[in-house]
């Protein structure tokens, strides 16, 4: 079953530590993995990433109904906002994209072109090699002929259920240094809830709040996510203190932390981009994972320690 627009014709079927395999009811999917970590990329639907694993251990969320299935969107999603500005671009969202191999553990995924934001998508993934830090970079290109604005967005679906620690040193627009969506419609700069509190320095979301959207201004640039299956997800991203951010917020994070579902949204947010014809914008985010006891609760977590192997885990390679 070929769902994706995977063509290999004169292009590398496998390199070290890369290839095709079937995975979740999909043909095509590309498996990159180490000794350490595998990462499993579907370009069937989304150019999403379907697996993020070491020693058997997925940190992402992944719908069991959605099994070869063209419509579905959860695990680990990339997207474009503003939010509520952008039309609909199930092209770019949910549709099908061309996958290859680039090179050792290393794979390219092009979405085609969608008319109804101006965009198209081009997502590189890299692997370390003996690590679980995985590159995901993403550039999206306006093919319109009008100058378009635009913003990267991650939407990835975690395992539900754990808890958020976003690092907020430095200045912050925000009274709470959060701010909370009341469906979606109201922003809440003082929503108060006792699942969000602050220590040293950190924001700890332990369980789902009363509205389950979080936005962040935090310029710290990244968070980890402590997970009921004993695993920390790191993520790293750049942030940009002079730029203007296109969030209604101007957020550089976004949570979704619904009650009862077995999936947290993680979401990096980038700044606008101001795209001419033709032009394009890169944004590259970061994962790690790596073995955590999962702490129980928000004031058991030992801030130090996750803020110690969180910095360990982000430092540059040598």
């Amino acid at each position: 079953m070929i769902l994706a627009w995977l063509n290999l014709a004169g292009a590398l079927q496998s390199a070290e530590g890369a290839r095709v395999v079937s995975f979740h009811g999909f043909d095509d999917c590309i498996e990159l993995k180490n000794k350490t970590a595998r990462v499993v990329l579907c370009p069937a639907v989304g150019g999403r990433v379907l697996e993020f694993s070491i020693q058997g251990k997925n940190a992402l969320w992944l719908s069991p109904e959605e099994v070869g299935k063209t419509n579905g969107a959860s695990a680990g999603r990339f997207d474009i906002g503003p939010e509520r500005i952008l039309p609909q671009h199930n092209v770019l969202f949910r549709g099908a994209y061309k996958g290859e191999i680039v090179g050792a553990r290393s794979a390219k995924l092009t979405s085609g072109r969608d008319t109804s934001s101006g965009f198209q998508i081009v997502r590189e993934f890299s692997l370390a090699t003996d690590t679980t830090h995985l590159i995901c970079k993403q550039t999206v290109i306006n093919i319109s002929k009008e100058t378009r604005q635009v913003c990267y967005w991650c939407r990835t679906f975690a395992l539900g259920q754990g808890i958020c620690v976003v690092p907020v040193s430095g200045f912050s627009r925000l009274p709470q240094k959060y701010v909370m969506y009341d469906d979606h419609l109201v922003i809440n700069f003082a929503a108060e809830n006792d699942s969000i509190t602050e220590r040293d320095g950190f924001i700890i979301v332990d369980g789902p709040p009363v509205k389950p959207k979080l936005g962040f201004d935090s310029m710290s640039g990244w968070m980890a996510y402590l997970m009921r299956n004993d695993l920390m997800f790191v993520k790293k991203w750049p942030t940009f203190p002079k730029r203007v951010y296109g969030e209604m917020a101007s957020l550089t994070l976004s949570i979704w932390y619904p009650a009862k579902r077995p999936m947290c949204e993680l979401e990096p947010i980038g700044p606008r981009e101001i795209l001419k014809p033709g032009q394009r914008a890169s944004f590259t985010e970061e994962w790690f994972l790596t073995p955590y006891m999962y702490p129980g609760s928000g004031p058991d977590v030992n801030l130090s320690t996750v803020n110690s192997i969180s910095k360990k885990l982000m430092e540059p390679a040598k």
